[in-house]
């Protein structure tokens, strides 16, 4: 049996990456992780869900006090002015604080950082910089890429045109940020500079926001953003950007074709969605290929067609969220060493975190009534709004509901969708629920404390049967 230097290398130290690697020492296997950026913890941790976090939240702050919201409550306040510096200085300490965690655990569990980018020499041997080293299992964890507009080029140093990153590390706030993309990014840093002064307008091809999201939820989406001030350009896709002293000029016209217009705003955010990070990797060089979306295949072990080659995270498909790549993460870190890894690809949470959030898991209402064949009967659909929930009240917060879709015959709950404050963990249980296989009848007789938000959906649930209590 031929011997290598670490029985698991792992590609990425994303929330994938550092995850399978984490798990994977944890199982006695010698493991190393490749990571070519200065810290740990990939897009994810770096420049993307933690610290457009921050500054949602950081954003949320302001704006209470800007706008009204603590003189509402009694809190008075003096003149608001916003340290831009300060608030980005903080979103980087958040940062630091977590990427030096993964650094902390790495030495804990004994797994190898090696500092590098990484390509395939053979299947079982990885170039990295100026070494090579061998491995009786590789795990491709290496993530995803803001996909380019094309003729519109990104430049995050100008700050003129920019990228997720770019968006995310702005010292100032722009006049006019025009967002290229209604989806989950866009909207977040859309919400963000909106509430810390700059005119918004989203662009967007499809005529409602949100892609993939239940139909009900995509509606009320474009109503709160309108009411939140934004503006909404839906069924509209844009043709050219250019750039001229600091200011740039969209051509846009119907998706559906017809008369070009132009807009200019001194800000330009792409955001039309990301693509799997395979370019660099040598697959060639093993006889891996991937598919039209540039993803790689795996079975539901996430092994690739390359024996000894396992694949996890935004390169496979599914959704691109960090928590899949987490789960996938631990998942293939049990097969490799001999266990059963466990990942219900069906019941995974999508959360928006605007104001309010959106958050979603399991299907829509449009996905549950095409796999009845479009049989309404088929299913029940219950709905509780935010504005009769007693906490939402309480909290001025009454925009959103709850929505459980459940199957007609057997009640076992198919999907949850809502809109809240505080929807992202509130998602939370409507997955477990799923995961144990629950219906709408043992949501809606499980007790839920009072006055919390989480008693939507209890009511959601009870007017799946018909009989809510607070509407």
């Amino acid at each position: 049996m031929a011997d290598y230097d670490y029985d698991v290398l792992i590609i990425g130290s994303g929330p994938g990456g550092y995850v399978a690697a984490i798990r994977a020492a944890q199982l006695g296997l010698k493991t190393a992780c490749v990571e070519a950026r200065e810290t740990l913890g990939g897009t994810c941790l770096n420049v993307g869900c933690i610290p457009s976090k921050a500054l949602l939240h950081g954003s949320e702050k302001f704006d209470e006090a800007v706008n009204g919201t603590f003189a509402t409550y009694g809190i008075k306040t003096g003149p608001v002015t916003l340290d831009l510096a300060a608030m980005q200085a903080q979103k980087l300490d958040a940062v630091t604080q977590l990427t030096g965690g993964i650094a902390f655990l790495f030495k804990k569990n004994k797994v190898t950082w090696l500092k590098g980018h990484a390509s395939f020499v053979d299947a079982h041997t990885i170039s990295i910089e100026e070494q090579k080293v061998t491995a009786r299992n590789v795990v491709i964890a290496t993530g995803s890429s803001v996909t380019p507009l094309p003729g519109v080029p990104v430049d995050n140093e100008a700050g003129v045109i920019v990228d997720s990153t770019g968006a995310l590390a702005l010292t100032r706030v722009p006049k006019h940020l025009v967002v290229i993309g209604g989806g989950v990014i866009g909207l977040e840093l859309g919400s963000v500079w909106r509430r810390l002064g700059a005119k918004v307008t989203v662009v967007e091809f499809l005529d409602q926001l949100l892609p993939g999201m239940d139909g009900d939820v995509r509606k009320e989406a474009a109503k709160i953003f309108k009411k939140q001030g934004m503006e909404l350009r839906l069924s509209t896709k844009v043709t050219d950007v250019a750039v001229t002293d600091g200011m740039a000029t969209l051509t846009m016209e119907p998706a559906a074709g017809g008369t070009a217009e132009t807009l200019e705003a001194d800000c330009v955010l792409v955001s039309i969605g990301r693509r799997p990070n395979t370019d660099g990797l040598g697959l060639e060089k093993i006889g891996l290929e991937v598919n039209k979306r540039g993803q790689i295949e795996t079975g539901h072990d996430f092994r690739t067609a390359i024996d000894g080659v396992w694949a996890i995270g935004d390169v496979i498909p599914g959704p691109m969220l960090a928590h899949k790549a987490e789960d996938e993460g631990v998942a293939v870190a049990e097969f490799i060493a001999g266990h059963t890894g466990i990942v219900d690809h069906a019941v995974i949470p999508g959360v928006v975190y605007t104001f309010p959030e959106f958050a979603g898991v399991g299907l829509t209402e449009e996905a549950a009534l095409e796999a009845a064949g479009g049989d309404k009967a088929a299913i029940k659909v219950g709905k509780f709004p935010m504005l009769a929930n007693s906490r939402a009240k309480t909290n001025h917060e009454p925009d959103g509901f709850v929505k459980v879709i459940a199957d007609a015959k057997t009640d076992r709950v198919l999907g949850v969708w809502c809109i809240a404050s505080v929807a992202g963990s509130m998602i939370a249980e409507a997955a477990l629920a799923m995961e144990f296989g629950a219906t709408s009848e043992d949501i809606a007789y499980t007790s839920h404390a009072h006055p919390t938000h989480a008693e939507a959906l209890k009511e959601a649930a009870m007017a799946v049967m018909g009989k809510p209590i607070h509407m």
